[in-house]
């Protein structure tokens, strides 16, 4: 079982913690973690995107003209797909355009993102994400530069929501505060490094460890 170094905020080590095997140095099946990655991403789309077919579009109760001798294409409803403000033909109707996958597919993805992550020495562990009684946005920044972070897109990852937290990053543009039931493979995967402190370590372990 490997182990990893605890950090307080200013970027002195404070201890070390075991990382879980079965969690850190799993498996990494790039195939499966594509395959889950495609699912969220399908998931997150909203398929609201709607047209009025002609039976959906008012008017047009009678034909426009008679049907012969006019010299004119015959014409049953100003409101076909030919017209203007007619209906439209093949366009887009509300969807689902989710795809389930089986709960032991993602948490395999999701280890071997976690793995690839350790692997390549992008998970830092910091003692808790404290902060201050006042969310500043500087403090969040004095943070990543004490964990040398702060040219990379970073995942802050805490056990609880942390709202002191979420305000003092929301303006740093590549920084994300998530908690650990929310951890999902495009965080992981968009992600350059990952900061967790060591609660929310513990849960992750407890959570996707076999």
């Amino acid at each position: 079982m490997a182990s990893a170094a605890v950090k307080n905020l200013q970027g002195q080590e404070t201890g070390t913690v075991e990382l879980s095997s079965s969690v850190f140095e799993a498996p990494v099946k790039p195939v499966v973690m594509r395959e889950v990655l495609n699912a969220y991403l399908a998931n997150q789309r909203q398929g609201t995107a709607s047209t009025k077919t002609q039976s959906a579009v008012s008017g047009g109760g009678r034909k426009p003209w008679k049907q012969k001798h006019t010299g004119r294409a015959r014409q049953g409803s100003i409101r076909a797909n030919q017209w203007r403000g007619g209906g439209i033909a093949f366009g887009p109707q509300p969807r689902d355009y989710g795809k389930p996958l089986p709960r032991k597919k993602r948490r395999v993805a999701l280890r071997g993102a976690l793995t690839s992550l350790a692997q390549q020495g992008k998970v830092t562990v910091v003692e808790t994400f404290d902060l201050g009684e006042t969310p500043k946005t500087k403090n969040a920044l004095a943070m990543l530069e004490a964990l040398g972070l702060t040219d990379q897109k970073v995942l802050l990852v805490s056990e609880s929501p942390n709202t002191r937290l979420v305000l003092s990053a929301r303006n740093l543009p590549n920084v994300k505060v998530s908690v650990c039931n929310n951890l999902n493979i495009f965080d992981l995967l968009y992600h350059d490094h990952l900061v967790v402190d060591r609660a929310a370590l513990t849960r992750i372990q407890e959570t996707f460890g076999s």
